[in-house]
């Protein structure tokens, strides 16, 4: 291995990273061409979506070095995971494949002179450092016949460390590569194989012959692409809003009249107060088009279930909701609550199988993205329970807002605040005027509930 290589992260402190190197599986693997599925190879998942997870100081892991931990637990999980150690072909018709020849994923250790605490009493995105934590491999950064998996293990000082990787998102959705960590996990705890075997079948998610476009689409809609009130030339902000539990309650009793004798889930409520808040802050013309986007899925959705136990790749959709910002901001909260319902209730097998078929006849097309605000839910997925032996992360999931190159998206994050409440972190990417406006409505909204949290010190941030 090449000697360590200095950085300094802003003159704050000092990374020294070992050189990058690629981790094979443990064994020989099938060398074979495996095609994607069509609904994982449409345009808007080809880019690669990075996490993160810290990890507190252990006394009884005195002694055993994470990064060395890790490396040898993947190149073991690599041996059932075995397409994550190829590299993405593309045929004709844009048709994604994964050629299994075993040449590993891109791996790095490091180490760092500063402590877990010093990157705040809430770990929330942004974070600071962030790209001297993972390590940008030059050449590593492509969708096509690059690495699918590009991972940093970073140790602290105060005897932490500090799991950064990013996922080519194409080969998973968020349960997709919790199962594979978890498999990770196992076999670093002894196991000689992951207790939920993987599950390759892509083909169940392919399109039908012939294709069958059943459902409307218009997540997909076609509008010009020059056309984007949201993103300007004015600076953009990146920052995080904590929801505790007595936040969360407060808001999806706020919906109470508005529900039509249905419940209302916190994430409906939350979702709908955001999207309302979001669209009066980027003070938009009341006639221009607005979307959101709820990224649903539909593991569990159907009886027999269509996709089987251990299925890692993508098993969402985005169904659509589409108003205009006047609309959305001058009636009542209820109005966003229906939109939002009705987003998610339009997420079946049988949508899914509609976007398939949809994929194959238009060119695997991206979703629209000027005026769409999209949302994934990831606090329930088991990030932050990924324990290679050092505890349950202090945070763990989604390293920033944004959907790659699509700024206009969040990612709902489990998350612990200084206090020792469990909530929910949501990270925002807006231009400063509107982020400045949002944190205001936030604030004015939530003062007419109770005495809750304020986001006014936000503001200081970002000036």
């Amino acid at each position: 291995m090449a000697p360590p290589e200095a950085l300094s992260g802003d003159g704050a402190f000092t990374v020294r990273r070992h050189q990058p190197e690629l981790v094979s599986p443990a064994k020989p693997t099938p060398r074979e061409l495996k095609p994607l599925s069509d609904i994982d190879d449409q345009d808007g998942l080809r880019f690669q979506i990075p996490f993160m997870h810290f990890y507190s100081h252990k006394a009884s892991m005195k002694g055993k070095d994470p990064a060395q931990v890790i490396k040898k637990a993947l190149s073991e999980a690599l041996v059932f995971y075995y397409p994550f150690a190829g590299r993405l072909r593309e045929g004709d018709g844009r048709k994604l494949m994964v050629d299994c020849n075993g040449e590993g994923v891109m791996f790095t250790e490091a180490d760092a002179d500063i402590s877990l605490h010093q990157f705040g009493d809430t770990l929330q995105p942004p974070f600071p450092y962030f790209d001297e934590l993972l390590y940008n491999v030059p050449g590593s950064q492509g969708v096509l016949n690059c690495p699918l998996l590009i991972i940093q293990v970073t140790r602290l000082q105060c005897g932490g460390f500090i799991l950064a990787y990013r996922l080519n998102h194409t080969m998973s959705d968020g349960p997709g590569i919790v199962q594979f960590l978890n498999a990770v996990v196992e076999i670093a705890g002894g196991a000689r194989e992951p207790s939920v075997a993987p599950v390759w079948r892509r083909e169940l998610l392919s399109a039908r012959d012939p294709p069958q476009i059943t459902c409307t689409h218009r997540e997909y809609e076609q509008i010009p692409s020059n056309y984007d009130p949201i993103w300007t030339q004015e600076s953009i902000a990146h920052h995080s809003f904590f929801f505790g539990p007595k936040e969360l309650e407060a808001i999806r009793q706020m919906f109470s009249s508005y529900n039509n004798g249905q419940y209302t889930t916190r994430f409906e409520a939350l979702t709908a107060f955001l999207w309302r808040c979001r669209t009066k802050a980027l003070q938009l013309e009341p006639s221009q088009e607005v979307r959101f986007m709820c990224i649903s899925n539909v593991r569990g959705k159907s009886n027999p279930p269509v996709l089987p136990l251990g299925y890692y790749g993508n098993g969402f959709v985005y169904p659509a909701a589409v108003t205009t910002a006047g609309k959305l901001c001058e009636n009542p909260f209820g109005y966003a609550l229906e939109l939002v319902k009705k987003a998610k209730a339009e997420a079946t097998v049988e949508y899914m199988q509609s976007v398939a078929d949809f994929m194959v006849t238009k060119g695997r097309p991206c979703f629209v993205m000027p005026g769409t605000w999209i949302v994934s839910d990831t606090s329930r997925l088991g990030f932050r329970g990924v324990d290679f032996g050092w505890g349950k992360a202090v945070y763990g999931g989604p390293a920033t807002a944004g959907a790659g190159p699509f700024p206009g998206a969040s990612y709902y994050a489990a998350c612990e605040n200084a206090k020792g409440e469990e909530g929910i972190v949501v990270p925002f990417y807006l231009p400063l005027s509107a982020m400045k406006r949002f944190i205001h409505e936030l604030d004015r909204v939530l003062g007419q509930l109770e005495q809750l949290t304020s986001f006014s010190d936000s503001l200081a941030s970002l000036s």
